[in-house]
């Protein structure tokens, strides 16, 4: 039956064409775009995927970053620490030449003194960022990762790196600094409180005498090994006179100045506190620093071992984020990203289509007036 008021033709194809105008118009959206899934609408399950992913893969650009910044800190620092090795085994060497008893021991002394300034120099400048790992003690947190468990909580992981004094600043003092108190014909009297692993300077008449005391001394220990070295020294004018019980008493008729210094490290102090005790210009003083620099040696190196080690982890690190974040890129790909050779074949396709549909409409269009050949 034909009918001029329904045309079942021209309806199918009126649909058929919107269909396809339809699927080239997300053709086209998806060949502008690049993605297959470009909103919620499109797919709401790979969106939300896609989106968390993106999410930490742009979290993952942080952490690189703050991996980055830790890893320069840490390089500052072990670098700076194999310095301070270097300038320790230079000064190991002036100590060990120091043992000779036909050496002028106050030149190497002041050699010994400029590289301990060197030393505390590289110190106070390995710093980036104004982070310091050779000051203080404590740790420095370095972000490291972003983890997500499978209920969607997240977390974060650090690599945390310790700091290593080799600070050559002296402990806490052990009495008071009582230097230029006396002149020519005075009574120098010191008193102090002993402490184990403390050091006790007696400076007379421009020589220094130095002593370090060990486990099982006491003041009695201190003040005999620090008068008699003054004594036996034959300093004329001197009369060194030990009266025990932590005092230190000097009789003075050279017209020259007697001080007294002592410090404990007692852990107020850096790591290289011992520094501030090594005198060779004596022969107790050069005895005593030969047996000292090694342990200072031993410090400076387990130092830089430490952040070699750290900045290893960091960089390992600072690796896996780099492949994570591209192995997240392409995942992320793999969900919404369009397959273009197939978009262009579909796309050439619906062209086809729509140009047919076109025609199919048209030719439903013109149905009805096959009906006026019934009236004529």
């Amino acid at each position: 039956m034909s009918s001029i008021l329904t045309n079942n033709g021209a309806m199918v194809a009126l649909q058929t064409l919107t269909q396809i105008n339809k699927n080239l118009g997300e053709v086209q959206g998806q060949i502008s775009t690049g993605k297959k899934v470009a909103s919620a609408a499109d797919n709401s399950a790979l969106w939300a995927i896609s989106t968390v992913m993106e999410s930490d893969a742009n979290s993952f650009k942080s952490v690189s970053e703050s991996l980055s910044l830790g890893s320069s800190t840490v390089a500052v620092a072990r670098d700076a620490a194999e310095s301070v090795t270097d300038l320790l085994t230079e000064m190991k060497t002036k100590i060990i030449a120091a043992q000779e008893d036909n050496v002028d021991r106050g030149k190497i002394q002041d050699d010994v003194s400029a590289l301990r300034e060197q030393i505390g120099a590289i110190v106070g400048a390995a710093q980036f960022n104004g982070q310091n790992l050779l000051q203080g003690t404590g740790n420095m947190d370095i972000l490291a990762s972003l983890d997500r468990d499978a209920s969607g909580a997240v977390s974060t992981t650090d690599i945390s790196v310790s700091r290593v004094s080799l600070e050559t600043t002296a402990g806490a003092a052990v009495g008071t600094d009582q230097a230029d108190l006396v002149a020519d014909g005075g009574n120098f009297a010191a008193s102090f409180t002993y402490a184990d692993d403390a050091v006790y300077t007696l400076e007379v008449d421009g020589q220094r005498f130095q002593y370090k005391s060990e486990l099982g001394d006491d003041q009695d220990t201190v003040t005999a090994r620090l008068t008699t070295a003054v004594t036996d020294a034959g300093i004329a004018g001197i009369t060194a006179v030990d009266t025990g019980g932590g005092v230190v008493t000097i009789t003075n008729n050279t017209g020259d100045a007697v001080g007294f210094e002592s410090y404990a490290n007692d852990g107020t102090g850096g790591g290289l506190a011992d520094l501030a005790g090594i005198d060779v210009s004596s022969e107790a003083g050069a005895n005593a620093a030969l047996a000292d620099i090694e342990g200072l040696i031993t410090t400076a190196i387990d130092a830089a071992a430490s952040f070699g080690s750290a900045e290893k982890r960091i960089d390992t690190q600072q690796d896996f984020v780099t492949s994570l974040v591209d192995n997240l890129k392409s995942g992320i790909g793999s969900l919404v990203d369009a397959d273009m050779e197939s978009v262009s074949a579909r796309l050439q396709a619906l062209q086809v289509q729509q140009q047919l549909g076109t025609q199919a409409l048209s030719i439903a269009n013109q149905a009805p007036q096959s009906i006026l050949s019934l009236f004529r």
